[in-house]
């Protein structure tokens, strides 16, 4: 037909050859197509951020450990710095979570040995105030992030946050600027994106509120932070899971309120292996059920209002986590919790995740892999020893360099898996990126025990041809250690085949893939996306 060079041709079969049609007899097939006249929108730079908050050995022997071999002068762990440079993060969101709502960040500025040693209620440990505000913002210079803070709107008051600002963000010569200066920052910090509390809607959070007298206290502080500076972008909180029975009530009353005084909605969300499989890999269904629900109490409280604002997406906590909480550690410092160990299985499911946050990029803006360092988290250390990157590292560094510019939305016509929890969901998770240069980055988790063939639908693109394929395959339960930090890592897969205007590929069993093509757009060589480089791998 006339459309036989466009979205039509996805049906057509006249062009399968015979070796296709047996290969497809021995395994599962996988079609996908994208289109350049299908773009998602530009994807945010702040999707790729994370968290460190003070729980477990995040902060103190995570990325702050003075004595360490590898410390710096201000006791900064120099090989945990370097791994997180790896991952090109655009923020790290500070200093909790739960630990936030009972933390008072006067605590943790100003001469170390006068600063108040407490316990941390959140978490059940004790709490050094060896680091705090200013450290971290001396971090964030040398990790090459920026901070994203967080004011406690749980014990503290919306007076606080607005002081919280005004020692951070302001210029003048105010008792709050010369202690910031006198503490180091000659400079203010500038800090832009502030979230309005933690999890406000959790009966176990510290001034737990209910949905009124959050958002009315929120507000409140909303104002008075830009009243300091009123070029902040502001994060309220919405419900921190899908099973909170307040969910998602409690969210269109929040922003019934709140809704010309922020710029994003928080989520948050954790995803863990179940005993079946299949409800494992079906998280990233979840996660985009999540999000289209969470935008869509947005729009519906967006007509409500008759505002012309759309409400954005902050996904600022989001990660895989199969380990109970230790009740060994009670009131320990730094102590040894919620230190996940990922395996490849993590890793592909992990993907997926990364794959639902960037088909949905044009509302999520902000996204913060929860957490950096130690606590379920891409980076593992040893105290006085090393550092090495979990499995889960290297899908988060392959997306944050590769998935840059301009998300496509893939169509895909696969085979039905079957989850108890989630319902029906396809064999194969996907996400495609343009890079500015013009170069195609599809990603692919492929969920099915048995080989696929997928096959590759790009010729709205011009002229294409694959150029690399990166591949994390074998044997699902395998993870890195100390001993063996590198028995899981991204191999080079072979490159996908050309069958007239389609690429075919072999998927064998669960995996996860990246492949990426040039274009009539891109440069030969295949040039990064906005100064990014290529992942250290």
């Amino acid at each position: 037909t006339d459309r036989s060079r466009g979205l039509g041709d996805v049906y057509k079969r006249q062009d399968i050859d015979i070796s296709i049609k047996k290969e497809k007899e021995k395994g599962m097939y996988i079609q996908i197509l994208t289109d350049k006249n299908m773009p998602i929108s530009e994807i945010s730079d702040a999707l790729y951020s994370s968290f460190a908050e003070h729980l477990g050995r995040s902060i103190y022997e995570g990325i702050y450990e003075p004595g360490h071999p590898l410390a710096d002068e201000d006791g900064f762990r120099t090989d945990v710095l370097e791994l997180v440079k790896g991952l090109k993060l655009s923020m790290v969101r500070y200093p909790g979570g739960n630990f936030l709502s009972g933390y008072n960040w006067r605590d943790g500025i100003g001469p170390k040995e006068k600063r108040p040693i407490k316990l941390d209620l959140a978490w059940k440990t004790t709490e050094t105030n060896r680091f705090g505000t200013d450290e971290f913002m001396k971090w964030c210079k040398k990790a090459g992030v920026e901070p994203m803070m967080a004011v406690n709107l749980g014990s503290g008051s919306a007076m606080d946050a607005a002081e919280l600002v005004e020692y951070c963000n302001h210029d003048g010569e105010t008792s709050l600027t010369a202690e910031r200066k006198r503490n180091g920052g000659a400079q203010p910090y500038r800090v832009k994106m502030w979230c309005l509390g933690n999890e406000m809607d959790a009966d176990g959070q510290i001034g737990h509120l209910g949905a009124q007298a959050y958002a009315d206290k929120a507000k409140e502080a909303a104002k008075l932070m830009r009243y300091v500076d009123e070029s902040l972008e502001l994060v309220c909180c919405g419900s921190c899971s899908t099973d909170a029975p307040t969910y998602p009530e409690w969210d269109r009353i929040v922003l019934e309120t709140l809704y010309d005084r922020v710029e994003y909605l928080s989520l948050h969300q954790y995803f863990w292996a179940d005993n079946n499989d299949n409800d494992f890999y079906a998280s990233s269904v979840c996660m985009d059920r999540y999000i289209e629900t969470m935008a869509g109490v947005c729009d519906y409280v967006r007509t409500k209002l008759r505002s012309k604002k759309q409400m954005m997406l902050s996904f600022d906590e989001w990660n895989i986590w199969n380990i109970p909480q230790s009740g060994e550690a009670k009131w320990g410092i730094a102590p040894h919790i919620l230190e996940d160990s990922y395996t490849l299985k993590d890793a592909i499911v992990f993907a997926s995740l990364l794959n639902s946050l960037l088909c949905h990029c044009d509302r999520v803006k902000c996204a913060c892999l929860a957490q950096l360092v130690n606590v379920i988290a891409p980076i593992i250390t040893q105290k006085g020893g090393a550092a090495i990157r979990q499995t889960t590292y290297y899908p988060f560094a392959l997306y944050s360099a590769y998935a840059r510019g301009i998300a496509y939305r893939p169509i895909v016509i696969a085979p039905k898996l079957s989850s108890e929890k989630h319902g029906e969901f396809p064999a194969i998770s996907v996400a495609i990126a343009q890079q500015a240069d013009g170069t195609l980055n599809v990603f692919l988790s492929c969920f099915a025990d048995e080989t696929s063939e997928v096959e590759l639908e790009l010729r709205s693109f011009g002229a294409t041809s694959c150029f690399e394929h990166i591949v994390m395959q074998g044997e699902l339960m395998r993870r890195n250690c100390f001993e063996t930090p590198d028995c899981v890592k991204p191999e080079e897969g072979e490159l996908v085949r050309k069958r007239g205007e389609k690429f075919t590929m072999t998927a064998e069993g669960v995996s996860f893939h990246v492949l990426r093509f040039h274009t009539e757009k891109s440069k030969e060589g295949g040039t990064i996306y906005d100064g990014h480089s290529k992942p250290v791998l």
